[in-house]
C-alpha cells in the first residue's frame, strides 16, 4: 500500500515524498514517541522515490525515529527535535540533511491557548523548543548539513517566517544560518546552481537588506522595514530603494 501510494503521488506530480515516522504535536491520537511505518514500508517509499530520481523526507521528532530514517534511506529529516550527539554524527557521516523548525515550536509554546490547541498538544510541546535548540547545536558541532524551515503555514503566520533566523542564531553563527537558508536548502531541493547562489543561469532570487545580517539576524523579523528590494526569478517584486 505504501508503494502504491508513493507511485500515485509521484504520478500526480509530487516532487518529493514525505512520511511521518514519529508522532506529532498537533495530531491527537499519537504520542511523540510512537513509531510510524515499519522498515519495509519506509524502504518501499525510498525505493519508489529513488526510481523517479527524487527522495523521501520524514517528519521525525524522536532520536529513535531519526535513526530509523537514516538507516532505511530517508534523505532529509524534518524537525529532528530530540537528536543525540551520536545521531548527529550519524547524520553527518551518512550525508543526510536535517531541517529544524524552531518558529512553530516557539509560537505553539507561547500561544497555545490563543491558538486553540488541545490540552494534549500543549502538554506535548513542553520542553521541545529547548530540546530542538540543543539538537541543532549538536548537529552543527557534528558538521551535519542543516537546512532551513519554519513549519509555519497559513496567511496568519506569513509575517513571522523571518523570526527563524534569529532563533537559529541562538546556537549558530549568522553565516551558517544564512547558508542553511540558501545553498544548503538548494542542495536539499536538488537545485544546486539554480537556487541559493548568485551566478549565471541561476534563478536570480535576490534581496537587499537595510543592515548587515552577518551581524544582526533579527533584521529578517521585520521584512517590511528591513527588506526594501526583492527580486524573484529575475523579476522585481518590491522596490522601495
Amino acid at each position: 500500500e505504501v508503494r502504491k501510494a508513493v507511485r500515485e503521488e509521484l504520478r500526480k506530480g509530487a516532487h518529493q515524498i514525505k512520511l511521518f515516522v514519529s508522532g506529532g504535536v498537533v495530531s491527537p491520537s499519537d504520542p511523540l514517541w510512537a513509531p510510524q511505518f515499519t522498515e519495509s514500508e519506509i524502504r518501499a517509499a525510498v525505493e519508489e522515490a529513488t526510481a523517479r530520481r527524487t527522495y523521501v523526507m520524514a517528519h521525525s521528532h524522536t532520536d529513535d525515529s531519526t535513526q530509523r530514517c537514516i538507516e532505511y534511506g530517508v534523505r532529509t529529516i524534518e524537525h529532528a527535535t530530540e537528536t543525540s550527539s551520536e545521531t548527529a554524527a550519524l547524520i553527518a557521516r551518512k550525508q543526510v540533511y536535517v531541517v529544524p523548525t524552531l518558529s512553530i515550536l516557539k509560537i505553539m509554546r507561547d500561544n497555545g491557548p490563543e491558538l486553540n490547541l488541545p490540552a494534549s498538544s500543549v502538554q506535548k510541546i513542553g520542553g521541545l523548543y529547548e530540546q530542538s535548540l540543543a539538537s541543532i547545536e549538536r548537529c552543527s558541532q557534528a558538521k551535519a548539513a542543516i537546512g532551513f524551515g519554519t513549519d509555519l503555514v497559513g496567511e496568519k503566520f506569513y509575517s513571522l517566517q523571518g523570526m527563524e533566523f534569529s532563533l537559529r542564531g541562538e546556537v549558530q553563527a549568522p553565516i551558517d544560518v544564512l547558508r542553511s537558508a540558501t545553498s544548503i536548502n538548494a542542495d536539499i531541493l536538488q537545485q544546486r546552481g539554480r537556487l541559493g547562489c548568485i551566478k549565471a543561469d541561476a534563478l536570480a532570487d535576490l534581496i537587499v537588506m537595510r543592515g548587515d545580517p552577518l551581524r544582526d539576524l533579527s533584521l529578517f523579523s521585520a521584512p517590511e522595514k528591513n527588506m526594501p528590494f526583492v527580486m524573484r526569478g529575475g523579476a522585481i517584486v518590491r522596490n522601495e530603494l
